[in-house]
């Protein structure tokens, strides 16, 4: 049978792939985790649902493969389910259930929604990194930010603050002012898609001391990222070709 592993992007309707609509819409059932089930609730409300709650991906994934013997199956997962998603997960665990044929369904992350609300700063070459320590380890994740800063390529960071990381984006902010002017272009995308959606710019210092959640995704620029009436813009130079 059939399991599709499904990125429905921020969690509403607009920012959802037909691709993804498709999918669901054949699903007999749709699998995820709490918050984004009662997302898709409102979308589809005669589907049969099944979710769990945080940090049991493991389980969701075999829930999912059990039950795509049955009947077809969408195990879901909010932006796109490669980046920080459960599709790498579900290929591994579906390894051991061959008779069960896997498709991944793209879907617009969080990086490329948010930086659409926000304007245009991810024109030229982006790198993204989330800063929860869960599942990779906070040196790592500090020397990744450190080669990003001196990259000078923009920068996305998911997962920026928690009630137990509160200073992991004020840290990050230090190790780019190591590399980059106090006043390069930031902003912030909070709720993308949903109610209460909300976005701001400021520079890199004022973003250091910015208050952000995990619900937050945040946008450092480059030397070529300005606000032209408002929004954020990294050039590519076309105007200088």
């Amino acid at each position: 049978m059939k399991l599709y592993i499904v990125g429905f992007g921020a969690g509403n309707s607009g920012g959802m792939t037909l691709d993804a609509r498709s999918a669901l819409l054949e699903s007999g059932l749709i699998v995820g985790y709490d918050t984004y089930i009662k997302l898709l609730k409102d979308i589809f409300p005669n589907k049969e649902y099944l979710s769990t709650g945080m940090r049991r991906e493991r389980e969701r994934v075999l829930i999912a493969l059990e039950k795509a013997r049955e009947q077809t199956v969408s195990l879901v997962c909010s932006g796109d389910p490669e980046l920080y998603g459960m599709a790498g997960l579900a290929i591994e665990l579906g390894a051991d259930s061959p008779d069960v044929d896997i498709t991944v369904v793209a879907g617009v992350s969080a990086a490329f929604s948010g930086g659409a609300l926000l304007g245009a700063p991810l024109t030229n070459d982006v790198t993204i990194i989330s800063l929860s320590d869960l599942l990779t380890p906070r040196e790592k994740i500090e020397k990744r930010l450190r080669f990003a800063a001196q990259s000078d390529m923009v920068t996305v960071l998911y997962n920026p603050s928690s009630k137990t990381r509160a200073d992991y984006l004020k840290r990050a902010c230090d190790i780019f002012l190591e590399y980059r002017p106090a006043d390069t272009v930031c902003g912030t995308a909070r709720l993308i898609g949903r109610e209460g959606q909300e976005t701001r710019t400021m520079t890199l210092a004022e973003l250091r001391e910015t208050q952000t959640d995990m619900l937050t995704t945040v946008f450092i620029g480059n030397s070529d990222t300005s606000l032209i009436n408002g929004k954020m813009v990294t050039s590519r130079g076309y105007r200088n070709e």
